[in-house]
């Protein structure tokens, strides 16, 4: 089956609720082990095999295509229902529907029966992609931390390449939260010829020295968990597991707003009447907290969590393009923009997507900006589904 064959590949079942269908993750093999790409920090990866799962129909003249780009902890399903799926020794993908769901599909605000949607997972991930939990060739046992370091840029050449590998030339939007939104300004800044549409959601230029300060502290948990044996855990009983459950809980208060977070819990206690002495969970916050962290432990794999925290870390669109002068660097784009913030997000403020979008109009590029009143935090771009559909189903539009 040639690439764009597999493109159109669907494994529809019977109908999910408001979903399109039970959806198969194709993978293609995107770099050789004789051929490996260069890598922005050094040294090389190769072979590279990447999962992406594709919706709707590409149109004859491939003008139709919308590239979703995922978050840190998301992968390549972005809607409908996933089959039970092994990705590596740790990690199962579990049946669910996408993250995206309510946004992707027919007639939703990314309408499948219009567009032809591509969401890869990103290199060094461990949910199909090549990453530290994937076997090493050269020795039959898996990579751990002798896999090489990876960058946001190092994603976007993959993501060009796949287009490549499906006869795509140019996307008519490329779109992502968090940082799958710095992945789509990246694109943007990167191929300005493929890119027609660029939507950047929750995500600005750079992260913020708060935001890698908290990464800094997520990875310390990993790296001093007694089980993380120098990341090569793939093969024992137990890996990391409480130095993962750590990093998730710290990461997921950032994703939530002070508000958000008084309104669903306050100081209610768990299961209880009055406060008892000792340290185990007594606040309903602390019981949400742990329940995220061992579900979190259960799908992703500790390593490609050290990987993708320090990709996120090091991107900086302004050094990377402009010599440190982001609209400098803004004046790569060739593409419409829509920069989105909430008012509530403090991994990504406001301010600083303002910044971004500033920054693009005073080169000359069509911009929008919106900053959208929520209490959800950072993970309003997840949650706000119909505010932030109806400006992606207005920006694709026009």
């Amino acid at each position: 089956m040639t690439p764009q064959e597999k493109a159109g590949a669907r494994d529809d079942g019977p109908e999910a609720p408001d979903s399109v269908g039970w959806t198969r993750a194709h993978s293609i093999r995107l770099v050789s082990a004789e051929a490996p790409i260069e890598l922005e920090l050094g040294g090389s990866a190769g072979p590279i095999d990447v999962e992406y799962e594709t919706y709707g129909t590409l149109s004859p003249r491939k003008e139709n295509v919308v590239f979703i780009a995922h978050a840190l902890s998301g992968d390549a399903h972005v809607a409908g229902w996933d089959k039970d799926t092994p990705t590596n020794g740790r990690v199962w993908r579990q049946r669910k529907p996408g993250w995206w769901d309510a946004i992707v599909g027919p007639g939703k605000a990314i309408d499948t029966k219009r567009y032809f949607v591509i969401c890869p997972n990103v290199l060094g991930s461990c949910y199909g992609t090549t990453g530290p939990g994937a076997v090493d060739p050269k020795t039959g046992k898996p990579y751990g931390l002798t896999f090489p370091m990876v960058t946001v840029g190092d994603w976007v050449q993959l993501h060009a390449r796949l287009l490549d590998a499906l006869g795509i030339t140019q996307v008519h939007t490329v779109v992502g939260g968090s940082l799958g939104g710095q992945q789509a300004l990246e694109m943007a800044l990167a191929y300005p010829e493929r890119v027609e549409r660029a939507v950047v959601l929750a995500a600005n230029a750079r992260l913020s020295a708060q935001g890698l300060a908290f990464n800094a502290v997520a990875r310390y948990c990993i790296l001093n968990d007694p089980n993380f044996a120098g990341g090569d855990y793939y093969n024992q009983d137990q890996g990391p597991d409480a130095g993962l459950a750590a990093a998730r809980m710290l990461a997921h208060i950032t994703y939530l707003s002070d508000e958000g977070m008084h309104e669903k819990f306050g100081r209610r206690l768990q299961d209880k009447s009055e406060q008892k002495a000792g340290f185990g969970i007594e606040f309903a916050v602390e019981s949400y907290l742990d329940y995220q962290a061992r579900a979190f432990v259960e799908r992703f794999d500790a390593n490609a969590y050290l990987y993708i925290t320090r990709a996120m870390d090091y991107y900086d669109a302004a050094a990377r393009w402009g010599g440190g002068n982001l609209v400098e660097a803004c004046r790569r784009a060739r593409a419409r923009t829509l920069v989105v913030s909430f008012d509530s997000d403090w991994l990504y403020p406001p301010g600083d997507c303002k910044d971004l979008a500033l920054a693009l109009a005073r080169t000359g590029v069509r911009v929008t900006y919106a900053d959208v009143p929520s209490r959800f935090g950072h993970d309003s771009f997840l949650v706000e589904t119909q505010k932030v559909g109806r400006l992606l189903r207005s920006f694709l539009a026009h």
